[in-house]
């Protein structure tokens, strides 16, 4: 029998002796910043945060005795610190599901030998006479807890992360005092925090004391309403213990007094509607209106706060209000009366050390990053965050959806007769969202995050929850948040999945909600006449190498302004810090790296910066692609260019500086400033002259640069917020590379050939080339006498699965793609004057099926001892499209400097560049390695003209001249290596620079929970080519190489 009642598995015990929830607030005896660092200033709050006794156990019935006595000893017992979880330090162990719960599905109980920890804090007190209530706050316990305060049971709670707040006056005393808390790894309260994450346990956030007066306000309110000339501020409270006259002041950001008054008595009749929980406080008792002339409202471009003070009798409370209306008009969302564009994030808390345990620097570093890529919306993904980082988000200009605290995801995956998916949606929500035995606990999770966070003006929606299926426990939350705020707007994006057993209420939902749609299905939504706002509450997962489709589905956004956005899955990736290896990198874990039995592997690793906020290169293409200004056209002819202003409320000229570079094969020829017309305001476009004098020959492109104007809380002026790429033309487009290559007659006679056994020996200029007839490749590349290829060349249409290719990759390997072969059928030699032409019909095949791909191969060698590359190619009936197609070669691994013309500075695919552009640039084969948490492709440049590899100090160089654009990968590590290991630590370097050079080659996408790739990004065209000039050198190439300076992009 457990040794405290059994609430942990009870519905009709969700919380005992808690006071009703609240506004978030932190009083004090004057008045103190009201920011997020409000409560290390104020005397009246007491962090009770440090190390804590600490004792865990397996099994809740293991705990016989009472430890929650003062008498217990705390010698001997282990430390802990709190905020934190017990599993990041070093108890239990870590697991990560997605879907799946971690415990069998029989809500509402939890297994028997439900672990647990007891916490035990020693605490000084001395009662402030002005002050005598004392209040006792945990602001995130998982999952539930029971309290004692000397000895004296307090109450019990859950919902991981609400606040729960005790009045322990009756028990606290004068001294020294013992508080005791028992936290539960289970209770029924799991079945609704089934989040995507991994599961941790403890006293993750803050706990505090507050001293209260005997009368003092308790809740309040703020809401805003904007006029033509003047705003209104209306303020709605409930009193602790009998009411206190209450004085009002508004602030401005500068300091000036704005507006007083005082809270008076509401009339009969004149409360809210809405309910603030049980308890004392039902519901506002008084209210004020202030009235600010020439307001100044808040919004994500313009984050204005005022600052508003409640003084009472020994007591001032201190808040920032931002002025700002939300609404839904013909089906668009609006703030402040103007279509709003979300350009969001979904965030998880999440550290590799400390897991959700995060401080406020943690918070700002996430939040500086997000502004420096233009990313104005976070997702609350799922429950309710610290209450300081909404403070946060109202500060530096982010708007929020707020998520409430549930998620019974792993309710879908029960075992059914029938496992189609249509049988899955109809029963999924029958054992607890269309239950009405767990409405109250719904209730409640929805009531919690919406009253303590219904002051902060960031927040634009409240999101009752997240994958539950739909039922009439959502039914009667989403009622309830309509009753309680109409400021804000509704969101439940699995109102999607309906069965047949009845009708359901949608009217409480404002926005139509979808994840990872394919674009035809957003098309087909705007053309139905729909009647809410579309938003794409998850879209674009950017697990390992990706996200690839983040322009397809801008391109529709910007179009139709019935799309108010969306959020990209996610922000961070999850892991564990292990330490480091030997060399000093670090080790990150992922699911099933503990011995866990059940997990999800590593699609926790699903971020646009990894677990330690290092970018990876989708955080940097979503940067360019919501830049805040883009070119629209160009008339090269006329020299006008025609820019768009995209964002919501701030003319682009008070914004954005603009600027142009002309660039030719990579290298900036021309640049100069650019002055607009005049204002442009919000969405609006403007034309405005730009023709610099464009080289008659070379490969041309002008680039439009934005850089911001004036400085801002996190940015700094002249940040780099964006560039346009417009390709021009000229007469002779080629790249200088080509225009330049010298393919130099010679009289006959000047390449030799002669065969030796199945190898046919190809010499010309210096060069010396062996194809082996049995493959109809090159083995040997040689010049000066040093050889370049330490092993045969190879066709290559494998490569590295990214996480991405997860579905695909079944399809890829059934095929043979990731083993296949090539194998010559003929091949015969044409000699030409000053060439030699080695043409070999190729089929390329895997063990146990048939040919994939024909291929015809032709090398050409030249008297100037140039070798040229051109490979055709037809994928056979029935197999599926390729991962790529190319050319593998392996060099020295002293040859690992590379120089290119092309795509960069970043990786850059299909349908993935936009955060590049077309330079030179200078770098090594070991910073082209992206590196991924789980192994996979990664560090293609695409659209390239020329590239060298060079090794220095004499080491025979490699240079390469696109005749049509190519890709290439340099790497350290082969693609079957890549595929093979589970973590980058296991990474082995094969002992050789591992060139691909690649005619085609599939996109990214977002597969891996999202659309397939779409048909344009697939290699699977009738005929694939690949066209090169190989320029082999036994020593650095000249200074006259194809790659002669760097043009760095830099922001």
């Amino acid at each position: 029998m457990a040794i405290v009642p059994r609430h942990y598995e009870d519905l009709d015990v969700l919380h005992e002796n808690t006071l009703p929830p609240r506004a978030y607030y932190v009083p004090a005896s004057t008045a103190v910043d009201p920011g997020p660092r409000a409560r290390e200033r104020s005397d009246r709050l007491r962090l009770l945060n440090g190390r804590w006794a600490f004792a865990y156990h397996r099994s809740i019935h293991e705990l016989t005795e009472p430890f929650w006595e003062r008498a217990t000893p705390l010698e001997g017992m282990d430390r802990v610190s709190v905020p934190g979880t017990w599993q990041h330090q070093g108890y239990d162990r870590h697991q990560y599901t997605n879907i799946r719960y971690p415990i069998p599905l029989d809500p509402p109980l939890v297994p028997q030998d439900n672990p647990c920890a007891v916490y035990l804090r020693d605490f000084e007190h001395a009662a402030d006479p002005d002050a005598p209530r004392t209040h006792l706050v945990f602001e995130g316990v998982d999952s539930c807890f029971y309290v004692w305060l000397n000895g004296r049971y307090i109450g019990y709670s859950q919902v991981s992360h609400a606040t729960s707040e005790f009045d322990v006056t009756g028990a606290v005393e004068p001294g020294t005092n013992r508080l005791a808390v028992l936290v539960l790894k289970w209770c029924d309260g799991t079945y609704l925090e089934d989040q995507d994450k991994f599961r941790t346990s403890g006293i993750f956030r803050d706990v505090y004391l507050l001293s209260r007066p005997e009368s003092a306000l308790f809740d309040y309110s703020v809401t805003t309403a904007l006029g033509p000339d003047a705003a209104t501020v209306t303020v709605s409270a409930a009193f602790l213990g009998s009411p206190a006259p209450a004085a009002l002041s508004l602030h401005d950001a500068e300091g000036g007094l704005v507006a007083t008054g005082s809270l008076a008595p509401v009339g009969a009749g004149e409360g809210t509607d809405g309910d603030a929980g049980d308890g004392d406080v039902v519901g506002p008792t008084h209210r004020a209106e202030l009235t600010v002339a020439d307001p100044r409202p808040w919004n994500p471009e313009d984050p204005y706060l005022y600052t508003l003070t409640i003084s009472t009798d020994h007591e001032v409370i201190t808040d920032r209000v931002g002025l700002r209306e939300v609404d839904i008009a013909d089906v668009v969302l609006r703030l402040n009366g103007r279509p709003l564009t979300l350009r969001g994030v979904n965030r998880h808390d999440s550290d590799p050390v400390t897991g959700p345990a995060v401080d406020l620097e943690h918070m700002e570093r996430d939040l500086a990053l997000m502004k420096r890529h233009n990313i104005n919306a976070v997702r609350s993904s799922h429950y309710p965050n610290d209450p300081r980082f909404y403070q946060l988000c109202d500060e530096y200009g982010l708007v929020v959806m707020s998520e409430a605290d549930v998620e019974s995801h792993g309710t879908q995956a029960r075992v059914l007769a029938d496992p189609s998916w249509p049988s899955q949606v109809e029963h999924w929500n029958e054992p607890i969202a269309d239950n009405p035995a767990w409405t109250e606990a719904t209730l409640d999770r929805v009531r919690s995050c919406v009253i303590r966070e219904r002051n902060r003006p960031s927040i634009i929606a409240w999101s009752a929850g997240n994958e539950c299926g739909y039922g009439c426990t959502f039914e009667a939350a989403l009622k309830w948040i309509k009753q309680f705020d109409p400021t804000r707007v509704t969101h439940y994006e699995s109102a999607y999945y309906r069965d047949s057993k009845r009708t359901y209420d949608y009217s409480n939902i404002d926005l139509y909600s979808r994840m990872y749609p394919a674009l035809e299905e957003i098309r087909d939504y705007l053309d139905s006449d729909p009647d809410k706002p579309f938003i794409l509450v998850e879209y674009c997962h950017a697990m390992g190498n990706g996200p690839g489709d983040l322009e397809d589905y801008w391109e529709m956004i910007l179009t139709e302004d019935r799309m108010c956005g969306g959020f990209v899955w996610e922000w961070c990736d999850h892991t564990v810090r292990a330490g480091t290896t030997d060399d000093g990198r670090p080790i990150h874990l992922y699911g099933g790296d503990h011995g866990e039995e059940l997990h999800d592997s590593n699609f926790c690793v699903d971020g646009l910066v990894s677990s330690e906020r290092v970018p990876h290169a989708g955080l940097r293409e979503l940067w360019n692609v919501q830049r805040p200004a883009r070119v629209v056209a160009y008339d090269q002819v006329r020299g006008e260019l025609t820019i768009r202003n995209l964002l919501d409320f701030t003319d682009l000229d008070q914004y954005a500086a603009l600027s142009y570079e002309l660039v030719r094969d990579g290298v900036v020829i021309d640049s100069g400033p650019l002055e607009l017309p005049g204002p442009v305001p919000p969405h609006a476009v403007a034309t405005l002259p730009c023709a610099p004098g464009v080289p008659p020959s070379g490969r041309c492109h002008l680039v439009i640069v934005s850089r911001l104007r004036r400085a801002t809380a996190l940015l700094e002026s002249g940040h780099m917020l964006g560039f346009d790429e417009i390709p021009l033309d000229n007469a002779d487009p080629r790249p200088r590379a080509v225009a330049d290559l010298d393919w130099t007659t010679a009289p006959a006679g000047a390449v030799e050939i002669e065969q030796e056994g199945c190898d046919l020996v190809v010499s010309g200029g210096g060069t010396v080339v062996v194809i082996d007839t049995r493959t109809g490749l090159p083995r040997s590349l040689r010049a000066g006498g040093r050889e370049l290829l330490e092993r045969p060349a190879e066709l290559n249409i494998w490569r590295a699965p990214t996480d991405n290719d997860r579905h695909v990759r079944e399809q890829w390997q059934r095929a043979g793609y990731d083993r296949a072969t090539a194998r010559a059928r003929s091949a015969r030699v044409d000699h030409r004057t000053g060439a030699l032409v080695v043409r070999a019909d190729v089929s390329v095949a895997a063990s146990a099926v048939q040919p994939a791909l024909a291929v015809r191969a032709e090398w050409t060698l030249t008297a100037s001892g140039h070798l040229g590359v051109r490979l055709r190619a037809r994928r056979a009936e029935g197999f599926p499209v390729l991962p790529r197609f190319g050319l593998r070669l392996f060099l020295p691994e002293l040859m690992d400097r590379v120089a290119y013309c092309g795509l960069g500075p970043g990786e850059s695919y299909v349908d993935k560049h936009r955060s590049c552009r077309h330079g030179e640039f200078r770098t090594t084969v070991a910073a082209l390695h992206e590196g991924y948490l789980r192994p996979q492709e990664n560090g293609s440049r695409a659209d390239c003209d020329s590239l060298v590899l060079s090794g220095g100090d004499g080491a025979p160089g490699l240079s390469v001249v696109g005749l049509r654009p190519f890709s290439f990968n340099a790497s350290a590590y082969t693609q079957e290596e890549l595929t093979a290991r589970a973590h980058d630590v296991e990474l082995t370097a094969c002992g050789s620079t591992v060139l691909c050079l690649d005619g085609a080659m599939a996109g990214i996408g977002s597969a891996s929970c999202g659309p397939e790739l779409l048909p344009r990004y697939r290699v699977d065209g009738e005929e694939l080519g690949l066209d090169l000039v190989l320029l082999p050198t036994h020593s650095d190439p000249p200074s006259s190489n194809p790659i002669p300076a760097h043009n760095e992009v830099t922001r």
